[in-house]
């Protein structure tokens, strides 16, 4: 169990969460009720009123209370003032938005983490910020996934279905994520060391589940308005053969650069002791997926984020790399057709995250040491 401190403890690390959707509320309430001083911050005032009326979050599911937020505010700068650990809980398309935000904010010794990275979330940022002529000595780092699987019930009350039970997290550059993991688990014991943020993001296995699901089951989410089990009922054996498919390339091209990914099947024991002889069956093994339905429609983040900042990222260090992505590319296509959106274009690229022109070895070195050449 985390270490419990009061308010007032010095020792207590000081959290600013950033963005208040089901992930963000969920870990805001979450640190409150564990007795953390936690600020909340949303670009968009009218969803922090509720938790300002009500002091803070109420919890419901493997979690259940009330948990306390000190300050909930659409005040950057008065957000992140003198807290220790900044938790960046948005979609990944919000990644640049939040770096642009923070840049001019930033103090030194802060910690500053993507609740994930998706793919390339910590590079992405980190070019953001050196663009914008950042001088705080701050850690960048992500999470290879979101701890919590929640919803958003009511305003200020989140049902929390599951909280996984290991997530590796990786600082950019590689040799301070000792130091972060460190500070983190003082709080969050679910947090471990990653190899580096290449692994992290090529680990990033919400960019199997989400876009393909979501794109094969279109016609019963528009039918249904997504009610049904999106994990539960949305896998059959003949969608997780395409699932397996987008695994493998997912994996050659973590392989092109060196890094032996996990597969999703390994990813569902490790994060949720789900085990299965197949894809299909780990799925339908994991209960930490019961209860969530799909979503009301398709033009929802399974497809503007996942597909733009999961997949889109994955094509584009295939092609620098020379690593064929098939399946992934007709997904990307599907979902670009259904939302009538070229997820190419408006995705995280190589450029984006300042890999462009860089061999193989300069981008490993980029990802321990921060510096490519």
């Amino acid at each position: 169990m985390p270490l419990m401190y009061e308010h007032n403890s010095e020792l207590a690390p000081r959290f600013c969460i950033l963005g208040a959707g089901h992930g963000g509320m969920a870990m805001a309430g979450h640190l409150g009720m564990m007795g953390y001083k936690v600020n909340l911050y949303n670009r968009s005032d009218s969803r922090l009123v509720p938790v300002r009326l009500g002091g803070g979050i109420e919890l419901s599911g493997v979690v259940e209370g009330f948990g306390p937020v000190n300050l909930a505010t659409s005040d950057i700068a008065e957000a992140i003032h003198d807290v220790d650990i900044l938790m960046v809980v948005v979609p990944a398309n919000g990644h640049a938005f939040m770096a642009e935000k923070v840049a001019p904010h930033l103090q030194d010794g802060q910690m500053l983490l993507l609740n994930p990275g998706r793919t390339g979330g910590a590079l992405e940022v980190r070019s953001i910020l050196k663009q914008m002529g950042c001088q705080a000595k701050v850690i960048v780092g992500e999470a290879q996934t979101l701890l919590y699987a929640s919803r958003n019930i009511n305003p200020a009350q989140v049902r929390v279905f599951g909280i996984k039970n290991t997530i590796p997290v990786a600082a950019l550059p590689g040799q301070q994520t000792v130091e972060l993991v460190t500070k983190l688990r003082q709080v969050f014991p679910q947090f471990v060391p990653g190899d580096n943020v290449l692994k992290t993001s090529l680990d990033n296995i919400g960019a199997i589940f989400h876009p393909a699901l979501t794109v094969l089951n279109a016609a019963r989410i528009e039918s249904t308005r997504g009610e049904f089990q999106f994990y539960m009922e949305g896998v059959t054996p003949s969608v997780a053969h395409v699932l397996e498919a987008m695994d493998e390339e997912r994996i050659a091209v973590a392989a092109a650069l060196g890094i032996r990914a996990m597969s999703a099947r390994e990813w569902l024991y490790m994060a949720y002791d789900a085990a299965g002889k197949t894809l299909f069956e780990a799925m339908r093994n994991n209960h930490g997926y019961k209860g969530i339905n799909a979503p009301s429609l398709v033009d929802h983040r399974y497809l503007w984020e996942d597909v733009s900042m999961s997949l889109v990222p994955i094509v584009s260090l295939g092609n620098h790399l020379q690593v064929a992505t098939p399946t992934i590319g007709n997904i990307i296509h599907l979902a670009s057709l259904m939302n009538q959106t070229d997820y190419l274009s408006a995705g995280r690229t190589i450029e984006k995250m300042g890999l462009a022109g860089l061999s193989v070895a300069e981008i490993r070195r980029l990802a321990l040491e921060g510096d490519s050449r």
